[in-house]
This record gives structure tokens, sequence and C-alpha cells, in this order.
């Protein structure tokens, strides 16, 4: 048995993390299609080139889209009888890689087979698929995706473009009412896409049925606008200039009724509407349901650039040199001061986390879209799931490359190293397919309707005991009861309130209590609601939107801490799994080392018990440090991937060559002497003098 440290971490320098091991991990259920995309994206061909024009990255980017299509890395997804695989967890797994070769080539792609070709396959007929999935799969019909208005965005169900039928032709019309109507942001749409996909409000018979969605050509064969339809260039953007955003307006613009994607909704010759689901919001939501496949993979995508941040900043703060501490000959490499540790190892643990979360929710999403459990209940769930992780997933990926980016210094805005270019790429992940305080307020609705749905069949009974367990546990908190108790049981050792942080079972407890919590308190604020008129009833809900949001927050939290622990399930190897624990330790009291005052003003922490947790975090950080590299190499990624000169090793090549030089000069003659060491000498001469 090694020596353990005064807080109860482990033992001391024995701890080794198997590589290879820890790689097949977190590469997940999906490891070998990851590594057929990962070795597909080594050709220099899928790249980014920097400082590109945006016309010109514009045309590389589709010409990257076309060799996809020829090494038929597209078409996991799709059915079969189309040359498909029919696999969506796999099609996802591999997509997300694209984001390490140019994100620009992932959000291409992802307009053109996930959104564009995906409504297709998953709102149209069978018909349809025939008439238009192969020319979508093998990209001879570029497409766009239009839903976004410049009035509205995520609030697809108030979009303007209506869609009328006209019974006299059996066509719909297709119209732009006002200019906040316009289609736009639309992916493809300025330059390449031939056709598109346009949601509209379906209107026959003096009925408007929501909105819906149609296939419509809007390009020529000259690639000239058709009749009636304006496109319009979205222009340079803060990031992702391959793609050619533009925005679409229509002008009374007539497609066939059989252009109705009508899988969710029909009409019939003479206008007659049908539908298998006879709810209205129950139709939108379910039609909606595929967008949730573009969550999912902003997601992934953002914890591989996360990955790929993480890489270069712990490669290089294990090189590169700065300030002599503890050697009058050797510099201190950067990783080895507290406050680098401090800014990287604790987002290493996030994305992490955030890997095993994200597993969980790509095998969900296979799980609803192959049918082996497509029931309402695992829909709802895997929308409420995706909702909640794509937040924290994308504000941590740019969190992450800036910080990582800034523990670089100079050389981390070098465009070379890619971290201003990732960020920049990465930075409309938070806003798009659904912004993240948006996706956050549908998961807190979630969250305060499973609570009260506890009791809405419960007897008088259960009632009667929850409320005075409640009543209970609020007097304990409120008056600081269970902090007394804490101090008491603490006695004043150090070592025994870090050790009580350590207990997975308080990390739980302690992280479910505080999202338990916080519903309970807003969904008491809001009991009363139901009861006002509809303004009222928005008035009140929005007094209260920043707290729901952060319950949403403390939600996401739980469930990746929770996703953290079961992935520490699959770890075999005792030492590699002693540092990926120490890892998911670092991720829950830091998640709380965040939030504590909360956990202070409601009584969960003791003061006491609160002073040890930044110093133990410490600790732990310090234990993780010497393998902080193993971690990021288990992340799988080749030079090819990573492409930054700071994880190239040129940095140790350079240090070595300094310490090389220095070593030679300190031992030859002609090593000058410091003027500080003349001056020591004259003042130990002068001492000598006086004494004589």
């Amino acid at each position: 048995m090694g020596e353990h440290d005064d807080a109860g971490t482990g033992p001391i320098d024995t701890a080794t993390v198997d590589t290879a091991h820890l790689e097949e991990i977190l590469l997940g259920r999906w490891a070998e299609t990851k590594r057929v995309a990962r070795e597909l994206l080594k050709d220099p061909q899928f790249h980014k080139t920097e400082n590109l024009t945006k016309e010109d990255h514009r045309e590389r980017t589709l010409k990257q889209a076309h060799a996809l299509v020829e090494a038929n890395a597209v078409h996991r997804a799709f059915p079969e009888e189309f040359g498909g695989d029919a696999d969506h967890g796999a099609n996802i797994a591999a997509f997300e890689e694209l984001v390490t070769a140019d994100p620009s080539l992932q959000i291409k792609a992802g307009v053109q087979w996930g959104l564009f070709g995906a409504a297709v396959m998953h709102l149209g007929s069978h018909e349809h698929q025939k008439k238009w999935l192969p020319g979508i799969m093998d990209l001879s019909v570029p497409g766009a995706y239009a839903m976004t208005e410049i009035g509205h965005g995520s609030d697809v169900a108030s979009l303007g473009t209506t869609a009328t039928y006209d019974a006299a032709t059996d066509e719909f019309i297709i119209h732009t009412p006002f200019e906040a109507a316009t289609k736009r942001f639309l992916g493809n749409a300025a330059l390449h896409a031939t056709a598109a996909v346009v949601f509209a409000q379906l209107i026959t018979e003096g009925v408007n049925h929501g909105v819906h969605c149609f296939y419509m050509e809007i390009r020529d064969e000259q690639g000239n606008p058709l009749p009636g339809i304006t496109i319009e260039d979205d222009g340079h953007k803060g990031g992702l200039n391959g793609v050619d955003n533009g925005r679409l307006r229509f002008d009374q613009v007539r497609v066939p009724r059989t252009n109705l994607l009508n899988r969710y909704g029909d009409v019939a010759e003479g206008g007659a509407y049908s539908s298998p689901i006879e709810s209205p919001g129950r139709r939108f939501f379910t039609m909606l349901g595929t967008l949730v496949q573009g969550r999912v993979s902003l997601t992934g995508a953002a914890v591989a650039a996360a990955k790929l941040g993480l890489i270069g900043a712990v490669t290089y703060g294990n090189q590169r040199r700065q300030f002599n501490a503890t050697s009058t000959t050797e510099e201190e490499v950067l990783l080895d001061y507290q406050l680098h540790q401090r800014r990287l190892i604790p987002r290493l643990a996030t994305t992490v986390a955030l890997g095993f979360a994200h597993d969980n929710l790509l095998a969900k999403l296979d799980d609803v879209f192959s049918g082996k459990d497509d029931s309402d209940e695992n829909r709802q769930e895997l929308e409420t799931l995706a909702a909640a992780i794509k937040p924290v997933a994308t504000w941590h990926a740019l969190d992450t490359l800036q910080e990582a980016r800034e523990a670089c210094g100079g050389a981390g805005f070098i465009s070379e190293n890619r971290f201003t270019s990732l960020r920049a790429d990465l930075d409309v992940y938070v806003t798009f397919e659904g912004d993240n305080n948006v996706l956050l307020q549908l998961v807190a609705k979630r969250l305060l309707a499973d609570y009260a749905a506890e009791f809405k069949n419960a007897d008088v009974g259960a009632l009667a005991s929850y409320v005075a367990n409640q009543a209970g546990s609020r007097v304990m908190h409120r008056f600081g009861l269970r902090k007394a108790l804490q101090e008491v049981q603490d006695t004043g050792d150090e070592r025994r309130s870090a050790n009580w942080f350590k207990q997975p079972e308080v990390q739980r407890d302690l992280l479910s209590g505080r999202v338990r919590q916080m519903v309970a308190d807003a969904a008491g604020e809001l009991r009363h609601v139901a009861k006002l008129p509809p303004e009222k009833q928005a008035t009140v809900f929005n007094e209260h939107q920043y707290q729901i949001i952060n319950a949403a927050k403390a939600h996401a939290d739980l469930l990746l801490w929770e996703a953290f622990t079961e992935g520490l399930e699959q770890v075999e190897h005792p030492g590699t799994k002693q540092v990926m624990t120490w890892l998911r330790d670092i991720y829950a009291l830091t998640r709380i080392e965040e939030t504590l005052d909360w956990y202070l003003i409601n009584g969960r922490v003791s003061g006491q018990r609160a002073r040890t947790l930044t110093p133990y975090i410490n600790r732990l950080v310090a234990r993780v440090r010497p393998h902080a590299q193993d971690v990021v190499d288990s992340f799988g990624y080749a030079p090819e991937h990573v492409r930054m000169e700071v994880a190239s090793g040129a940095e140790q090549a350079r240090q070595d060559a300094a310490n090389e030089y220095y070593r030679k000069l300190r031992a030859s003659s002609d090593a000058p002497v410091e003027e500080k060491t003349l001056l020591d000498r004259k003042r130990a001469q002068k001492r000598a003098a006086k004494k004589q």
C-alpha cells in the first residue's frame, strides 16, 4: 500500500492510467464507427484551411461534402432500401467527428442530411422518400431547411409563412405575408440549395391546422431563383463561413398538393384535412421531434471540440516552462502551478462527465429512431434529456476553448493552434437547434410537471406523510439544526469534513437535494397559477423564469454526475478507476463549490464543512495532475485530428534544446557571471573585511 494524504484522496503516486482501456470506454457504444470516421478525417482534404475568403471557404466546404458522399460516409441513417444502414446512433456518432476536421463541414452536412434529408425521411411518405431521398443522399439535390424566420426562431408554432390550399388547382400557395416571416439563417440557401423543406401554417377550408412541412424547388437548372422566390445572402458571419447561410421569401408560390410531407397531416384533393394524431399540440411536437437529432449531434460535437482544446492546453502545460520556483537552473512547467491545474483539470472532469452523458443520450436516440422504444414517454424523455444536456455541452465547449486558449498564452491566439477558430465556429451552437435558455425552460417545465404528477393520485395518508417529512426537513434546514449537527460531527477536524465530501452518496444527496428543493420551491410559488387568467399566468411565470432555469441547470449537473458514476462501473483497471473516481469527485465538488452560497443559505452544508471544500478540491486536482496527459491522450485523437502546434511536441523540443544549451554553458569556461552573483560576492567581501 502506498502512502495516503491527509484528506483521504487515496494512495499517493501509485495510480496509473491504462490509456488503451480508458480510450475504449470513452469511445462508447459506437467505438468502431468513430474509428472509421476518424480514419477518414485524417485526410487533409477535409481539414479547415484558415484565412480563406468566405467565397473560397464555401466552395471548399461543398467539395468536402461531395467527398463525404464518395467515401460513403453519409448513408448510415437512411433506409436500407436506398443504400443506407438504418443505423441512427452510428450516424450521429460519425457525424459528430466532422467537427475535428472543419465545423463548417459538420454543419453543412447536418443541414443536407440531418435536417433536409431527415425531414423527407421522417415527415414524408414512402412515395416522397422514393422520389427525393436518392438525390438528397448523393448531393445531386442540395437542400435547405427553411424553418427559422427572422421574427420567430425558437417559437416555431408562431411562424408567419402560410401554405394555403387552393382547391381549384389542387395546389398549396406558399406565401411570406410580412417581412418578419422571411426565412433567415438557412444553411445552403445563399448559393447551393436547389430545393428546400419549408415550414408553414397549413390553411385549408378556412382552418389553420398549424405548422406543417412542404418540399419545394427553389432554383432552376442555371441556379436562378424560381418565379416568386427571392433569395438573398446572409453574408459574412462570426464563424462557420464555409456554410452559405441565406434567406428566402415567397410571393404566392404554388406547389403541388402532393408536396406536403404528410406522415402526420394530409390534405385530400378537394381540401379535407386528416391526421393520425387528433390533438394539434401533440401533432406539432411529434413533427418537431425529428429536430432532436440536431441537438444530440451538437452535444457530441461540442464535447469533441472541448476535448481538442484540452489536448492542446494540457500538452502545452506539461511542456512549456515559466519562472524559477523550485530550482535555480530549471523553470517550472505550467501545469505544476496550482492555478493552472485549477483552470484545466475541473474542465477536464466536466468534459469526461459530458462524454458519458452524451453516450446515454445517443443510446436513447437510437432506441427511439430505430423503433426499439419509440413510445411517447420515451420520446419525451429523449427530448427532455437533449434539452438539458445540449446547453451544458455547448456552453462548456466555449468556456473550455477560451480557458485553453488563455492557458497557452500568446501561442493560443495564433490561428495555427485552432482555439480561436474553433470557438468562433462553435459560438452559434448555443443558439441554434434550440436556444440554450429556451431549452432549459422546457426542462424546467417538465420537472415541474413531474413534481406535480407525483401527487396527482396520492391518497391523503401519503400526502400527509410527505408534508410531515418535508416540514421536518425544512425546520432542520431553516433553523440550522442540520448544520449544527454537522459541526458537532466534524468537531473541527478538517480531514473528517473533507472525507464527508468524497462519499458518492453525499455527492448524490447534495446534487439531487438541490434540484428537488429548487423545483419544490418553484412549484409552491406557482401552485395557484392555473386558476389565474392567461395574462396573469404569463406574468407570474415570467417573474419566476430565472428561478426555474436555475433549477434546470441544477438538474443537468445531477444528470452528468449520474452518467459519470455509471461510466465508472465500466472501468476495470484499478489505477484508471482511481484517477477517474478523483475526476468524478472533482466534477461533483466544483459544481457544489460554484453554488456553495445556496447550500449555506439553505442549511445543507455547515460552515465548517464549507471551509474544507476548496482545499479538498485543490488536493484532488493535485492528485489528478500527474495523470492529466494520460486522460487527454485517452480521447483517442491522432495528430491529424488535433493539428495544433502546441500539442505537436515542438515546445518540448524547444525546451530540451534550451536546457541542453544552458547545461553546456554552465559546464564551460565561457559562461558569463550574473550581475547579482557579482554583487553578492562584493557584499560578502565587505562583510569579511569588517570582521578582520
